[in-house]
Order: structure tokens, then C-alpha cells, then sequence
């Protein structure tokens, strides 16, 4: 079966996790990704936490971002090197970036020449702070981008300091920005026949993403307060609930909100409490301050008889929005998330079985699968000799001058 992005062509040259984050989407749906790396090391994220006892293998944090891609290595320090990389760039649709500020304008291969070789390119570039405006020199990464974003003030407690999110919305959050641009870039120059750059910056996109965090802004000119995992003051029924057995993650989000009178009514019967479903003190928001602490103590009461899943299984049932409180262990077994093909299984040639989340976007009609990432330029001869013609004897010159 045909893939949605069949027949689109990247060249990758993202790092780390923003950049290769948004390619790897563009490869799940079906773009041939050339991830050219430099020879000697590659992309740096193949040593970047790396926690296998398998020596010389890729990290994990690699392969939860470079599946389903291709990958060449290229010196484009060498003018030969560049050479190459101009020639994949005529066959391209798009080239992806999102190394230091000014970098492949060092290279040689910045916009200017891009568009020079090929007119309909699209030039993706992610970065820190964008390209222009006072910070664009700044280097970022993921915790810089949540702190100049608004994520790391908007989370925590009211009398506490700023918390960083544990998530990476700076990195794979700014990568699902670019791919949103990416398309529709892709989708204009079917009208324009014109390539174009697409700027995405990680503060930008972070900001995109507070946005609801900090919408009181624009009627009281004052910053909203921290919003931690603990209950809503004066709201009970929406935050965190201990559960049995008591363990560090044994808990349960809630939101049942008492304007809506049938979640309501569902959490207070489910808990045994219907008999409170007519008393205004317990079933009227406006009394709710005075007895938010009680009510909660009356919810939490309940969810410490049962496990988390029992609790989000009995609530969700009954049409209460919530969840258990899900760690990186029930996720990989979550029995939901299987169903769905969140939770893949692949055989890399060195590390073996390897299991990571998959595709999070599904298209009818162009089912992802999710192939090994690959190793440091195992697609190197292939991509050469198919798209440019080089032969075996060529490709081991370039080897031996260091061009490969």
C-alpha cells in the first residue's frame, strides 16, 4: 500500500531530538529521509544517554528518533563533500535542519545556495530562538526552550519555585511545529512550483503551546499562578488521588467538574456518596470552597480501596473523566496502547529487539510501519549508486579521501 508522503525526498541534516523528532514523522508516513551524518561520529544523539550494556551500540535515545530513515555519510567540510550533498539536494524535496545558529551558512549549504541548485527546495530550519530578533545567536536546548516558553513558570507549586516539565515538549514539541509547516510548504509550492524556508523556533513553539496557561494575562495585566499536579483550590474532584497500594506513582487525575451535573453526579455515586447528589452544600459549585477538603477526603477515601487501573476503570466507566497515573512501565504494557500501535517492536542488527513508542498520527489509508533506524552510514553506497550513479570503485576513493 502507497504511503501518504510516497515519493517526497528529505535530507536530514537534524541532530538530537527537535530536528530529528519532525523528520522521523515525515518518515513514519512514508518520505524517503536521507539522514546525512558526518563520517567519523554522525548525528551526536548516538551517544547521548546511552544506557545499553551492548558495546558500540546506538543509543536508545538514537533509535526513538531516527526510525524508518536512511543514512549516508558526508564530509561537507570537503568540497567534494558539499559537491555530493548539492547533487542529493536537486533530487530533494526538502532539506531539514536545526544545528547552531549560522552553522550551514559555515558549511556552504545555507539558503542561498539551496535554492540556487533547486528552486523548489524547502529549506526546514529549527532553532533556539529563530534566526532573527535579539536572542537568534542564543543555543538552546530543551530545558531552555520550556524556560523561555512560559512551560517551567507555569509548572509547580504556587509557594515553590519553577519545575521543568520531566517532557520534552521543547525538543518534539517544536519538531511536530515543523512538520506542520513542512506540509503546508509542501502543499503551496503544488500552487507557486517555488521551495521556501521554514522557520520554527523552540521558544515560538513552546509559547504556542502555554498559551491557555496565560490567557488571563490579556484581562488582568498580572502572570498566572503555577499549575502543579495538586487539587484545584476550591474544585474538588479534579487533581491527584492516592491509591492503593501507596507506592511513589499510585495515583489517579481526575476532573470531574461540578457544573457538569452528570459527571458529577456519576463520581459522588460511584464513591457511594448519592445521597449528597441533592444537597447543595455537596452538589452546588458556588458552596464548594468551604467544603473542597472534605469532598476530596471523601473521593480519596475511596480511590485508596482500589489500585490505580481499577480506579480509572470503575471512574472511566461510570463517565468520569480520568486516568491512572501512568510510569514509563505501564505505558510500555499498557494493554490500550498495543491495541493501537502506540507500543512498537523492532529487530536493530546490533541491539536486538528493541521496543520505543510508534506513530501517534493514523491515516486510513497509509497504516505506519516502523522500521529499525539505521546504523551510521549503512545506506551510503545504496543511496549513491541509486540516486547519482556512483559506482563501487567511486565510493571507495571517496572513503579513502575522507569524503565519505
Amino acid at each position: 500500500m502507497d504511503k501518504a508522503l510516497n515519493g517526497v525526498r528529505i535530507i536530514d541534516l537534524t541532530q538530537f531530538e527537535a530536528g530529528t523528532s519532525c523528520t522521523q514523522m515525515l518518515a513514519w508516513l512514508g518520505a524517503d529521509v536521507i539522514k546525512v551524518e558526518e563520517p567519523t561520529r554522525g548525528d551526536p544523539g548516538r551517544t547521548a544517554m546511552v544506557t545499553s550494556s551492548v558495546e558500540g551500540a546506538d543509543s536508545s535515545y538514537f533509535l526513538n528518533l531516527n526510525s524508518n530513515k536512511r543514512s549516508v555519510t558526508l564530509n561537507l567540510k570537503s568540497e567534494e563533500g558539499r559537491g555530493i550533498f548539492f547533487d542529493l539536494v536537486k533530487q530533494a524535496d526538502i532539506v531539514a535542519e536545526n544545528m547552531a545558529p549560522g552553522a550551514i551558512e559555515r558549511l556552504g549549504v545555507g539558503w542561498d545556495a539551496l535554492k540556487e541548485v533547486n528552486p523548489r527546495v524547502i529549506l526546514a530550519r529549527i532553532k533556539g530562538f529563530g534566526t532573527y530578533g535579539p536572542y537568534s545567536e542564543y543555543k538552546s536546548f530543551d530545558p531552555v526552550a520550556q524556560a523561555a516558553g512560559g512551560a517551567v513558570c507555569a509548572t509547580g507549586f504556587a509557594d515553590s519555585p519553577p519545575v521543568r516539565p520531566g517532557i520534552t515538549i521543547g525538543d518534539t514539541g517544536t519538531g511536530m511545529h515543523a512538520v506542520i509547516g513542512i506540509l503546508a510548504a509542501l502543499w503551496q509550492r503544488q500552487a507557486t512550483g517555488k521551495g521556501q524556508v521554514v522557520e520554527v523556533s523552540m521558544q515560538d513553539a513552546v509559547v504556542n503551546v502555554a498559551r491557555i496557561w496565560m490567557n488571563s494575562y490579556a484581562d488582568t495585566g498580572q502572570s498566572p499562578p503555577r499549575r502543579g499536579a495538586e487539587r484545584w483550590p476550591g474544585r474538588p474532584g479534579s487533581g491527584l488521588f492516592k491509591c492503593a497500594p501507596g507506592g511513589p506513582d499510585d495515583y489517579i487525575y481526575m476532573t470531574a467538574l461540578a457544573r457538569r451535573s452528570r459527571m458529577w453526579n456519576a463520581l459522588l455515586t460511584t464513591i457511594g456518596k448519592e445521597d449528597l447528589i441533592e444537597d447543595p452544600v455537596y452538589s452546588d459549585p458556588n458552596n464548594h470552597p468551604e467544603v473542597s477538603e472534605e469532598i476530596n477526603d471523601m473521593i480519596e477515601a475511596w480511590t485508596m480501596r482500589h489500585t490505580k487501573h481499577e480506579a480509572m476503570r470503575i471512574l472511566g466507566e461510570a463517565g468520569v473523566p480520568c486516568s491512572a497515573c501512568l510510569n514509563a512501565d505501564d505505558i510500555y504494557n499498557d494493554p490500550h496502547l498495543k491495541e493501537r500501535g502506540m507500543i512498537v517492536s523492532y529487530d536493530h542488527p546490533v541491539r536486538g529487539k528493541f521496543t520505543m513508542p510508534g506513530c501517534p498520527v493514523q491515516l486510513e489509508d497509509s497504516p505506519v510501519d516502523v522500521s529499525s533506524p539505521p546504523l551510521l552510514g549503512q545506506h551510503t553506497d545504496e543511496v549513491l549508486g541509486d540516486m547519482l550513479g556512483y559506482t563501487e570503485e567511486e565510493t571507495s576513493r571517496l572513503r579513502a579521501a575522507r569524503v565519505l
